[in-house]
């Protein structure tokens, strides 16, 4: 049986000798899906002394950061959803105190020190800005993770160099850490670690190791007979058990429903009328259908027969819906949501009534430009809508981009998508660098590293390539360099040596965006975009490169049929 996240915590908060408690605190643990998707949240907040607003802006950042964060999706990461939430949330702070009378005077308004953790699979997530701490005990030694930013002028003089609500924009440190049982974290503010020393706490929590809370009010009191003068606030978060699936609980979590049977134009299937057969691989078989209930034409999806005992594959079949759900953008498949209980397993997704790019191509070898940019647009909006949600498509070729009747560029096929949130999650499943056509795929996976959105970017000036002369940009090279070194030995292929009338400014653009180092292209793919219809002036005023440049083999056969010559005229002469 798997285990879940598990966390015991113990909180403890007083005002101390202070009229007013400035400190606020807070954990959520949530339930499933959320425990797995988003993890526990653990976070506390020092208002500053010199405002007596301050502890407005502690109780309001924590609130808001432990009911926001999990409003955020759960495809993004960690860090950009806690990150955003808080960027969110210090753009409020500085707000309020503009609009207050203590708009110039910053110590005075809606201040306060921020620090969080998120425990998520198997790793810790920790945000901080200002001077509360977070440390961990493992194996009886208490370790500070966070930096303090508060700088010291005297040792009677300090300032606190960092915190949320001083100004419109804010550093937060980040740190992820590996996991382990029985890890102990800690955070407290400054009234409390600069009464009561590391060695203290530790003794402390060792002695109420059984009781969490009667550990934190023990340290909390300690600070206080110490003769500490500020707020006391410490929160102690135990690692209980962190979660362990193993191959054989995926598969069965993944198949609950049994597998559909073999199905047939004309058959009816759990509320479906089964249409025809669209297409049939050994990744998947693809049915048209009709939805019985409302009348709507779909595509049901069912798993290939050959790898249903493949957890990898079923895993990634799964995330195509998934994926599907949680976009919406007309250049993205959308996901059919039927009303009643499935039976079965299999994905729904709504019917395009059109074509692949790939037939397209066949059907118009000689587009032109203008048409050429209208479809590579379309995919760039789709792929943005991913890349805004921190997935990447890693699969983007021509079969996996429909054109309906109307015009209307589509994204499909999501089993190989990367998705930020659902990597951090560990899982024991083996998964493949390489998971889209070779042909497409960017040369930095070939080279086991992670993709970016600029792999993406690659694909797409690869399609538009193709589209405009027919051909690959490096012929089938990419997937043969396996090296640095190789791949540095790549000849992008310029459109000009066609016939074709293509703006040398357009091939440029083009080569930039399916450049062998993923550095050496376009950060954006808007920047590609705008490069597509305006002339960068950058590549009006490189010259053309010389022919051993743009196809080295052209050029020795040039040099070898001049040297033939050559000295076929020298024989001649010399009779």
């Amino acid at each position: 049986m798997s285990s879940q996240l598990q966390v015991s915590v113990g909180q403890y908060s007083d005002k101390g000798r202070k009229p007013l408690n400035q400190d606020f605190h807070g954990v959520y643990i949530p339930k499933e899906p959320q425990l797995s998707s988003k993890g526990i949240a653990i976070a506390l907040a020092d208002g500053i002394s010199s405002s007596d607003v301050s502890q407005i802006a502690s109780e309001t950042t924590v609130a808001g950061f432990l009911a926001d964060y999990y409003c955020t999706s759960d495809a993004w990461s960690v860090k950009k959803s806690a990150q955003s939430v808080l960027y969110a949330t210090n753009s409020w702070l500085y707000s309020q105190t503009r609009q207050s009378e203590f708009r110039y005077e910053r110590d005075k308004g809606y201040v306060c020190t921020f620090s969080a953790l998120i425990f998520k699979s198997t790793t810790a997530h920790l945000f901080h800005v200002g001077d509360a701490r977070v440390y961990r005990l493992r194996e009886h030694t208490l370790e500070q993770l966070s930096e303090d930013h508060r700088h010291w002028i005297s040792q009677e003089q300090s300032y606190l160099g960092r915190a949320l609500g001083v100004i419109p924009q804010v550093e937060i440190d980040y740190t992820d850490l590996p996991l382990e049982a029985g890890d102990i974290f800690v955070l407290a503010t400054d009234g409390v670690y600069e009464h009561v020393s590391g060695k203290a706490m530790v003794e402390l929590i060792q002695a109420h190791a059984d009781n969490l809370d009667a550990a934190a009010k023990a340290i909390g009191q300690q600070a206080y007979l110490n003769d500490s003068r500020d707020n006391l606030t410490i929160q102690i978060v135990k690692v209980d058990s962190l979660p362990e699936l193993d191959a054989n609980e995926i598969v069965r979590q993944l198949t609950e429903l049994p597998f559909p049977p073999e199905l047939q134009a004309r058959m009816e299937f759990d509320g479906y009328k089964i249409l025809r057969e669209v297409h049939a691989s050994s990744r998947s078989h693809v049915y048209l259908a009709e939805d019985m209930e409302t009348r709507t034409q779909v595509i049901l999806k069912t798993p290939s027969v050959d790898l249903r005992n493949d957890p990898a594959y079923l895993e990634r079949f799964l995330m195509e819906e998934w994926i599907a759900r949680r976009l919406n953008n007309a250049h993205v498949l959308k996901a059919y949501l039927p009303t009643r209980k499935r039976h079965y397993f299999y994905v729904v997704t709504e019917y395009v009534n059109g074509q692949s790019l790939a037939q397209w191509m066949i059907d118009n070898p000689r587009p032109d430009i203008e048409t050429v940019r209208g479809i590579v647009e379309q995919i760039a909006r789709g792929l943005r809508a991913m890349h805004r949600m921190e997935m990447l498509h890693q699969d983007l070729r021509p079969n996996n981009v429909l054109i309906d009747n109307s015009g209307t560029v589509k994204l499909i096929d999501f089993g190989s998508t990367r998705v930020a949130g659902i990597v951090e999650n560990t899982s024991p499943l083996e998964r493949q660098h390489i998971l889209g056509t070779e042909q497409y795929t960017a040369p930095e996976y070939f080279l086991g590293e992670g993709g970016t959105t600029r792999s993406d970017l690659f694909s797409l000036g690869v399609i538009t390539y193709q589209m405009l002369c027919g051909r690959l940009p490096y012929g089938a090279k990419v997937s043969r360099a396996r090296t640095k070194a190789a791949q540095r030995k790549l000849r992008y292929q310029s459109l000009l040596d066609d016939d074709r009338d293509i703006p040398l400014w357009i091939d440029e653009a083009i080569e930039k965006a399916v450049h062998p180092d993923p550095y050496k292209r376009y950060p954006e793919l808007s920047e590609f975009l705008y490069d597509l219809r305006h002339p960068n002036p950058a590549f009006l005023s490189k010259t053309r490169p010389p022919l051993m440049e743009r196809n080295p083999l052209l050029f020795w056969k040039t040099v070898s049929l001049l040297l033939f010559v050559t000295v076929i005229y020298l024989l001649f002469k010399q009779k």
